[in-house]
């Protein structure tokens, strides 16, 4: 008993102290981002702030375009999320209770490309969004990425697991295909559409690299490549980035506390169906 509660002890102990590892990064840029630019500098460093500030906040808020680019990074986000929700659901949808030649196939192919780096795709997908005239626009960094094999995968893998009775009663109700997806298979899947739109919504506002290629208009830029504009050859505007870093996290912050309930089901159910 008292060995069962003793490893008990130390199992919590073990992951708190690995949970404070990861959190500690994101603690100290909350905590830094309210310090003035000579605590920044001081050694030994100190967690909490001699003199609570918001004159970074102030700064960044009232100089420069950032409000510029946090629209343009919600509008990104938020576009490409329901333009991902809408396609992954539709293919998994179709790719779990459609009966059609070379469905396995299909999905083979889909799964196959997520071995492809996204380095040795890049130059053709440029070269099709030049051609059709969405280079150096937000388009070209919302479309190109909505149709992902991941989102697919999960949501055919969920959508298995909905009985074909119910899409069967439907279509005997006299139901179109369209009011079956909107009215059936949508509400199912809520769980896995809110996995999936965390998940979208995060790689869509922290992109970099892919908004760095497509957009040469500054007026364009997101706030990732904003913060990255922060650091120059000689200096770097730590004060600026830790404000626009903390300001950049409330918009994750919020889509995962709104999609919470909904998270850890629908994570545990997209792998049970084969």
């Amino acid at each position: 008993m008292i060995r069962s509660s003793f490893f008990k002890v130390l199992k919590w102990i073990i992951i708190i102290f690995f949970m404070m590892f990861c959190i500690f990064p994101l603690l100290w840029m909350v905590i830094s981002s309210f310090k003035n630019i000579n605590e920044l500098y001081n050694f030994p460093p100190t967690l909490l702030p001699n003199n609570f500030t918001f004159e970074n906040f102030i700064i960044v808020l009232s100089k420069g375009n950032f409000i510029r680019y946090f629209i343009n990074s919600t509008i990104v986000a938020v576009s490409a999320t329901l333009l991902t929700v809408l396609i992954n659901t539709m293919s998994g949808y179709a790719l779990a209770k459609f009966d059609f030649i070379g469905r396995s196939f299909f999905l083979m192919l889909f799964i196959s490309t997520l071995m492809i780096p996204l380095e040795v795709i890049m130059i053709p997908i440029f070269r099709v969004i030049t051609k059709l005239g969405m280079a150096n626009s937000l388009l070209g960094i919302i479309i190109p990425p909505s149709a992902s094999p991941t989102g697919i995968f999960i949501m055919r893998q969920y959508i298995l697991g909905i009985p074909d009775e119910i899409i069967e009663a439907a279509y005997l109700d006299g139901a179109s295909e369209w009011n079956i997806f909107t009215r059936v298979i949508i509400p199912m899947s809520k769980p896995v559409i809110a996995v999936l739109t965390i998940f979208s919504f995060m790689w869509r506002w922290n992109d970099y690299l892919w908004p760095l290629i497509v957009l040469s208009d500054p007026k364009k830029y997101t706030i990732q490549l904003a913060i990255s504009n922060l650091m120059g050859q000689y200096t770097v505007d730590w004060n600026s980035i830790l404000a626009m870093g903390v300001i950049g996290i409330f918009p994750l912050l919020i889509i995962y506390f709104v999609f919470q309930k909904y998270f850890v089901s629908g994570g545990l159910s997209t792998g049970l169906k084969g």
